[in-house]
């Protein structure tokens, strides 16, 4: 089906957009078509939503022939975010996941075939699986592609009706964890998680924000106005989400005053 050189496994890094199946691109449709095994990594039923996404895009794309394969993802500490540690730890969580797929992807891709990773959002803006594919790639026997895709952020602006930059000024990029985001109080800037230690940090500053959950998906919420008027609201919709369904994911573009 892929046309790979006989005994050279093809992967893809395919970013099937933030949540909505309309997202997906011609080229990720195209991807998606010459997949022999889709490798599918298990996250538990927290994203159980998301993951009935997946199926659908997978019956209405993938080729009848194609098979999938999923993988327990390896454990992981989330209570070092902010501390001297965090950084190994996901070193060390990189490199156990790079190991298991590794395996999974020898045993269960023939030589001559393509496997894909399904990525969301966009896989080179915010994810994991292009470090892990690159050292599963230094092994050898192994060619890796990269399908762009809609970003969480990207749908943000668009359901804005904003830009992520101005004229002749920066924009930064974080995922705004305490620890990681040291915020540049003249920046206007686009977090990704732990949004809260963000809007904190901007407290008082007469900083304006578009803010949106579960973007791209039929649970989107989204708030828009200066910070100081809305952050209470915010904080009260991420609460109530994060009860009702188990999880959050949010992100938000933060402007300081003109």
């Amino acid at each position: 089906m892929s046309g790979t050189s006989a005994g050279v496994r093809h992967l893809i890094a395919i970013g099937i957009g933030a949540g909505d199946p309309r997202h997906l691109t011609l080229e990720a449709v195209d991807a998606l078509g010459r997949t022999d095994v889709f490798f599918l990594p298990d996250k538990g039923k927290r994203t159980e939503r998301l993951l009935r996404v997946r199926a659908e895009i997978l019956r209405e794309h993938a080729a009848d022939s194609a098979r999938t394969v999923a993988m327990p993802d390896p454990p992981r500490d989330r209570t070092t975010a902010g501390t001297d540690e965090y950084r190994a730890q996901v070193d060390d969580w990189r490199r156990r996941r790079a190991e298991q797929w590794a395996r999974v992807v020898h045993e269960e891709l023939a030589p001559g075939e393509t496997g894909a990773f399904l990525v969301w959002g966009d896989p080179a803006l915010y994810d994991s699986t292009l470090d892990v594919l690159a050292e599963i790639r230094a092994a050898g026997d192994l060619t890796c592609e990269v399908v762009p895709g809609i970003s969480s952020i990207s749908a943000l602006a668009a359901h804005h009706g904003t830009t992520w930059t101005r004229v002749g000024r920066p924009v930064r990029i974080t995922t705004g964890r305490p620890g990681v985001d040291r915020p540049d109080l003249s920046e206007d800037t686009l977090v990704m998680l732990d949004v809260p230690a963000a809007i904190a940090a901007r407290r008082g500053g007469g900083w304006w924000i578009h803010w949106g959950a579960y973007v791209g998906t039929p649970d989107e919420l989204s708030v828009a106005g200066p910070l100081d008027e809305v952050a209470d609201r915010i904080a009260e919709l991420r609460a109530e989400a994060r009860d009702r369904h188990g999880w959050i994911m949010d992100s938000c573009l933060l402007r300081p005053p003109s």
